[in-house]
Formats: C-alpha cells, structure tokens, sequence
C-alpha cells in the first residue's frame, strides 16, 4: 500500500507541473491585458503595474518565478481587487463551496443509491420505471436550467425557499438539488445495474434460499459488492460539484471559489485565474488518489498495483 501511495504522489508532482505549465502558458496566449478593461488608463500608470505584477519580464523569467511561487503555494496578488492576495480569496470562499459541494454529494450519493436499489428490487415495473424516468432527467437537464426551474417554481411560485444568497440553511437547499440531481441520475443507474448483476449472483440466491427477505438481503449482502462502480464514480463526482458549482453560485449569488473564478475570468484577473486552477487541481488529483485507495478498502480482493503484499 506505501509503496502504490508513493508512486501515485509522484504521479501527482507530475501532474501538477503540467497542469501549472499549461495553465501558465495559456494565460501567457490569451490576448489583451489585465488592465485593458480600465478606462483611459495612463501609460505610466499601466507600466508600474505591469512591473508591480512581473508582467513587463520576459515569459522564461516569469515562468520561473510562477513556478517557485507556486510550489510554496504562494499564488500571487489579486489584479484586481486591491490588497488582497489570491490565497486570502481562496482561504475566504473556499470553505464555503466545500460546504455546498458536500452537501451536494450526500443528496447526490443519497438519492442516487436509493432510485438505483428500487429499480434493481422492481425490476421491470411501475418503481423501476418511475425511478429511471428521474434518473434519466437528472442526466439530461443542465444544472443551470434546473436552477431557474427550482428558483421559480419554489422561490417565486410557492415561496418554500430564498431565491438567492447566502445567509443560512435554507439558502443552501436549492444550489444544493440543482448540483446533485444530474449526478444522482448517474448514481442511480450505475447502482441500478451493479444491483441487477448482483442479485444473479450465488451467494444472493443462496441468502434467498435460507428465508433473508429481500431487503435484508440487500443490505446484508448485496450493497456492499454493488456500491463499487458508485465508489469509483466519486472522484468524478467530487469533480463536479466543485466545478459544476461555478455556474450555479454565480445564479444564486453564492459567494464561493467557483463565483470568484468566473469573475476573475471577466476581468482577466490572471492571478486569481492560475491560483484557483492550480488549487482544484490540487484537490482532484488527491481525491482521485483517495477513491482508489477506499475502493481496496471496500473490496479487499482488489490488489492496488504497486501495493506490498
């Protein structure tokens, strides 16, 4: 097991020199100027923060100082708000998309594994088809659409929740549905089939043959072996409801990491752009690593490749 964590963080450290040099040089093509957007600036003014930002450098020394900045995990100052580093940023708004992210992913993981079992148990009837006509919606209708649908059917239509904002439970309950249903429809048909599989298995239909109701047989026996492909599927999953959360705090007025990154992308806030990159990055590479990890856990049949006997 150290010997397949060993070689998958150097796998990370390649990773991410990549990531960091591809982001880099994608800021360096982009065209225009971070402060291209300030009006009638004066050409002196400009000059003194190109050279406050490092940006009048050729591209190889400020290649070499963004990559040791970098590694101490030092990102820079903000373009654009003033006095403000891009770690304080993330340190600020990152917590709170976690916590949306989170709570997200238990709906997700929750509602998911559910619709996925009441399909496998009625298989081919009226639950199994209710259950994959919700899964199958949840797959094809963008977060963002079902954000509007849920802001005006619950908020304007019948008032149950806050339109937007912030400032409690209650704020959190509709960001939360519109990021998790798309992947509990992604859930519930992965479980569905691991289920279907499963209950063909012998040690099901022996557990059947002993008297074990179906419920108990489900999670007794056959839930644990059928979770795989959803155990498998978290590390996409952690993918997007972080990421898949830019789009939906910027409609709810979340003030998250995800609503900075898209406003930093709107005022070419280049610092805050590479930081933010850099550190989901950071996070996904790890709960890749995570997921393979727990999936040996789960399923002790399963050797990490690497990994010391």
């Amino acid at each position: 097991m150290l010997g397949y964590i060993f070689k998958r963080l150097v796998y990370i450290i390649i990773a991410m020199y990549l990531i960091i040099s591809a982001t880099f040089f994608l800021m360096q093509l982009a065209p225009g100027s971070p402060f291209a957007s300030e009006r009638e600036l004066p050409a002196a003014i400009e000059e003194q923060l190109n050279a406050k930002y490092g940006l009048d450098n050729p591209w190889y020394v400020q290649y070499k100082d963004y990559l040791v900045s970098t590694m101490t995990f030092d990102f820079g100052e903000s373009m654009k708000y003033k006095g403000r580093s891009t770690n304080d940023i993330i340190a600020e708004s990152f917590p709170i998309s976690v916590a949306l992210g989170l709570q997200a992913m238990i709906l997700a993981i929750g509602l998911g594994v559910l619709l996925g079992i009441i399909s496998a148990l009625y298989h081919n009837k009226l639950p199994d088809y209710v259950s994959t006509v919700i899964a199958i919606l949840g797959i094809s209708v963008p977060s963002f659409i079902l954000a509007g649908l849920l802001q005006y059917y619950l908020s304007f239509k019948a008032g149950w929740f806050p339109v937007s904002g912030w400032k409690g439970f209650t704020y959190t309950i509709l960001p939360s549905l519109a990021i998790a249903l798309g992947h509990a429809g992604s859930i519930a048909k992965l479980t569905r089939s691991s289920m279907l599989e499963q209950s063909n298995s012998d040690y099901v239909k022996l557990a059947r043959a002993k008297g074990l109701g179906k419920w108990t047989t489900v999670f007794k026996h056959t839930l644990r072996n059928a979770l795989l492909p959803v155990v498998t599927y978290l590390g996409p999953l952690l993918a997007g409801v972080i990421t898949g959360s830019f789009v939906i705090e910027q409609i709810f007025a979340i003030p998250g990491l995800g609503r900075h990154f898209v406003t930093s992308i709107t005022n070419r806030d280049y610092t805050v752009i590479m930081g933010t990159t850099v550190f989901f990055a950071i996070i996904l590479l790890f709960a890749v690593l995570i997921v393979d990890i727990l999936y040996s856990v789960i399923d002790p049949r399963i050797k990490l490749k690497g990994a010391k006997k």
